[in-house]
């Protein structure tokens, strides 16, 4: 797994990770329901995220599972965003998101928590 997850496959990709392991056809009612996808645009998603080494797809019944979990894409993700958009810099991440909207005190422990427990 080597690709970029895009916007639609991210979509698919969290129907599956809810509720995992699932069909194609009920990942196909699903995304018609919440993202308004036809059946075709949903396969088409789920055949890419199959080849992109994003999920693995079984027979009978084309059910997916992942094979990447939610957490290890957030991690890569949040990685790729901090070297393109902010040099590599976590602490200017932070600041990005911490300057434009205050904090409750309870997010301001947890998050002391979290830098204190590393």
């Amino acid at each position: 797994m080597k690709e970029k997850l895009f916007d639609g496959g991210a979509k698919v990709m969290e129907i599956i990770w809810a509720n995992s392991p699932i069909s194609a056809k009920k990942i196909s009612l699903i995304a018609a329901e919440t993202i308004g996808w036809n059946k075709n645009t949903t396969y088409t998603v789920i055949k890419r995220l199959e080849s992109q080494g994003f999920i693995q797809r079984e027979d009978p019944g084309f059910i997916c599972t992942p094979l990447v979990s939610q957490n290890q894409m957030q991690k890569l993700e949040a990685a790729s965003l901090v070297r393109k958009l902010f040099n590599g810099s976590r602490k200017a991440l932070f600041s990005a998101l911490l300057e434009d909207e205050p904090l409750t005190e309870d997010e301001i422990n947890e998050l002391r928590k979290l830098i204190d427990n590393r």
